[in-house]
């Protein structure tokens, strides 16, 4: 969904990893609607961005499957529940109403409110590493990015892509048709993400379509804000500039616990402390599941979290329809469960 607007719904995931995407599916099999807030760019949380294409062996009855085929079979899944999801939003602030409904702002302006509050943010939020280079804080938010939020604010500009991973891979790809030219800058020749993206990065690189420096950057040139170029480094060329009017730089993330730790909420060994029988925290109606919940015994594990995900989803019926009484159904013999998730 764009950013902005006010909305309401029948309970706020924060994360949408796949323990907040499952969350989805449990909720919609009691009939709660969600919507789900992410400072990612897209569904998946650590699955997605950091291990996309590793095997994971522990998802029961699956043998192997990769971090994207998971996430793309839980977005499958949960399909039929019609979720909202705010991508490339940081939930920053938390407020309760007098009629007892949580109200969460996100840094864009997205105004979500919802009875119920369902943690889901894995280790924490994932913040994105600045790179190294003098200054580059007064072009941040005017023509320095780390992370895309629209394709058209880059059209028919001169960028400057900085790093090796996948991230930085897809968007020279996807901004090469949309840009007036794409530069990409890595520190050495090879790459840490998917062969498939490398290979056609060089495919444009060798038609001429983008340009490829093996190189370190520098400084950045510019004021106001506005940058003009990106001095760089390579082995055999010495320093030279790129001109260009936006750079960026993906040079990987870090996760912090970030705005959550304000929440209110019981907190143990940097995370949250929750209760194992509905994973409720401390403050009622506000829930937490998947690795930033701790009780004793916890194991920081995709399954166990799909397991507090179903607990989690019942507790929360009862804030979110607080006048009906929950009927518990098995998938294998709820027809009307079944037709609704066929669908």
């Amino acid at each position: 969904m764009p950013p902005g607007g006010a909305h309401e719904t029948d309970v706020i995931i924060i994360g949408a990893g796949p323990c907040g995407l499952f969350a989805v599916f449990e909720l919609g099999l009691l009939g709660a609607k969600a919507h789900l807030i992410d400072i990612l760019d897209k569904p998946g949380g650590q699955c997605a961005e950091l291990y996309p294409e590793k095997p994971i062996l522990d998802i029961p009855a699956i043998k192997s499957i990769t971090g994207e085929d998971l996430t793309q079979k839980l977005l499958e899944q949960i399909a039929p529940f019609e979720p909202k999801f705010h991508l490339s939003e940081m939930a920053v602030s938390l407020d309760k109403g007098e009629d007892g409904r949580w109200l969460i702002e996100t840094d864009l302006g997205t105004r979500v409110t919802a009875p119920v509050i369902c943690i889901a943010a894995g280790g924490g939020s994932f913040q994105p590493k600045k790179p190294p280079i003098p200054g580059v804080e007064d072009f941040e938010g005017e023509t320095v990015f780390y992370a895309v939020r629209k394709r058209e604010t880059f059209k028919d500009k001169d960028i400057v892509i900085a790093g090796g991973g996948d991230s930085a891979l897809d968007w020279t790809l996807n901004l090469e048709p949309v840009a007036r030219s794409v530069t990409l800058i890595h520190r050495r020749p090879d790459f840490r993400a998917a062969p498939d993206s490398v290979e056609r990065m060089r495919a444009l690189a060798n038609e001429e379509k983008i340009d490829f420096h093996v190189a370190q950057i520098k400084g950045l040139k510019g004021s106001g804000g506005q940058i003009s170029a990106v001095t760089v480094e390579a082995e055999g060329k010495g320093r030279y500039d790129i001109p260009c009017e936006a750079m960026l730089a993906f040079y990987g993330l870090t996760m912090k616990l970030g705005p959550i730790a304000e929440f209110g909420v019981n907190l143990a060994e940097n995370r949250i402390e929750v209760d194992t029988e509905k994973f409720e925290t401390s403050v009622p109606g506000i829930f937490c599941i998947g690795d930033m919940a701790w009780y004793p015994g916890k194991l920081k594990l995709i399954l166990s979290g799909f397991h507090e995900a179903a607990l989690m989803s019942h507790g929360a019926f009862h804030y979110a329809f607080p006048d009906k009484k929950l009927k518990f159904q098995h998938t294998t013999s709820a027809k009307g469960l079944q037709a609704q998730i066929a669908r």
